[in-house]
């Protein structure tokens, strides 16, 4: 929307409208006087209930004269902004912020801040209570209106997650070595065609093709781009609690882990095999290798929360924590349909359909990963990975795995170690 400067003084000088919103930035002594925080949480949360729109900082709403911002303030008024969208908005905003230079009445560049907000696929509150854009103002929604609204966007729960649209990607954001791996023998028809048969791609409510969170997830570099929730974050301690004092208890190592989801797993097992010690055990005249954690139960694991998280909860990424005693596993949202965590290993359920089909069709690689040798592909749809990572890590370290929820709103499973010192 108005990508180039031209396109946007030509705009500003239309003046506000359903898109489009000015404001000026005032200070009293070394402090911002105006916009208030509140007022840009407002302004901001009707954009995003609405279709999207632009904020431009340092412009006068009503002569539509650019007034700037002094440049040793943009750190403040952007701040203001963030403030405005992390802490005044539910949930929160995460809007694209650009400093820019654009010309007064008398032809002199001064900085201004661009805030690009997308249609949300959530409703938001902010201080006001629940806004939307009409016109070139922000107004209160009647209670019929904001039914119907969190009745339209809770279609990511008709429409899966997985299948929606991002508002400001583009099919260019898909890397092409990464979709085409899941085309097979198509190779007549067009990319658009592939991409939304795959449901990496659809119609946006304004008939552009674009990808879904299964396309990003699947086929960019970094969906953190998009997603900023769409990574596993490991760390490996000593010791067996976090509230422990003694000096025997620190951070090891810790990585985020991120691009495309099958990379994530494995990223993730070998955080695990890197970070994890092995003993050895006499048996006969000889010795066996005991691992502190089984691999192939691992890898199932890590695949589950991959693939079945929520990735609407904001905010909420996979958390990885490898302790001396035992591996846990947080996945945001909680479990699936009617499904209990007493029946997990009985049922089988999918939030993620597009993923988990793509996750089907991706390979296990074979670059030295030793997990999940009995199979070619990384996702398995027959439901065996629930009792898999129950057995094997039974088998190894005697004990059941456990799954517990927490809040209604996190899956968390702890895998115990092998009952070995790390000095054995």
């Amino acid at each position: 929307m108005w990508r180039t400067r031209s396109e946007l003084l030509e705009k500003i000088q239309l003046g506000e409208d359903s898109y489009l919103e000015l404001k000026e930035v005032r200070f009293t002594g070394g402090r911002v006087s105006g916009p208030l925080r509140r007022d840009l949480a407002d302004e901001l949360a009707a954009f995003a209930n609405s279709r999207g729109g632009i904020l431009v900082l340092g412009v006068d709403d009503g002569t539509r004269e650019v007034l700037g911002i002094p440049i040793e303030r943009l750190d403040a008024i952007e701040n203001l902004v963030r403030e405005a969208c992390q802490d005044s908005v539910t949930p929160p905003l995460a809007p694209i912020i650009e400093r820019l230079k654009l010309p007064n009445n008398l032809g002199e560049e001064l900085p201004v801040l661009r805030i690009d907000v997308p249609r949300s696929l959530f409703v938001h509150q902010s201080p006001g209570g629940y806004f939307h854009r009409v016109g070139s103002s922000k107004r209160p929604m009647p209670p019929d209106y904001l039914a119907r609204l969190f009745q339209q966007r809770s279609q990511a729960r008709i429409i899966r997650f997985d299948e929606q649209c991002l508002p400001k990607a583009e099919l260019d954001d898909l890397e092409p070595d990464l979709w085409q791996r899941f085309v097979g023998g198509r190779t007549q028809e067009s990319r658009d065609d592939l991409l939304q048969k795959l449901a990496m791609a659809r119609h946006d409510d304004d008939g552009v093709i674009r990808p879904t969170v299964a396309g990003v997830l699947m086929a960019s570099r970094d969906p953190r781009r998009f997603l900023a929730n769409a990574y596993i974050q490991a760390v490996a301690y000593r010791g067996t609690d976090l509230t422990q004092q003694e000096a025997s208890f620190y951070q090891r190592d810790a990585q985020d882990l991120s691009g495309p989801l099958d990379e994530q797993i494995f990223a993730a097992c070998d955080f695990v095999r890197k970070n994890m010690w092995v003993a050895a055990r006499k048996r006969g005249v000889g010795r066996e290798d005991l691992p502190q954690f089984d691999m192939i139960a691992v890898f199932e694991a890590v695949t589950n929360a991959v693939a079945h998280r929520d990735y609407s909860v904001y905010g909420s990424k996979i958390r990885l924590r490898l302790f001396s005693n035992r591996l846990e596993l947080f996945s945001p949202g909680t479990i699936p349909n009617t499904m209990t965590v007493e029946s997990l290993a009985f049922r089988q359920a999918t939030r993620n359909e597009a993923i988990t089909s793509l996750l089907a069709r991706c390979p296990v690689r074979t670059n030295g990963g030793r997990e999940a040798p009995d199979r070619t592909h990384v996702m398995d749809k027959r439901g065996e990975g629930v009792p898999i990572i129950l057995s094997r890590s039974k088998a190894l370290s005697g004990q059941i795995p456990t799954y517990r929820l927490i809040d209604d709103a996190e899956l968390l499973l702890t895998i115990f170690a092998t009952e070995a010192s790390e000095e054995s």
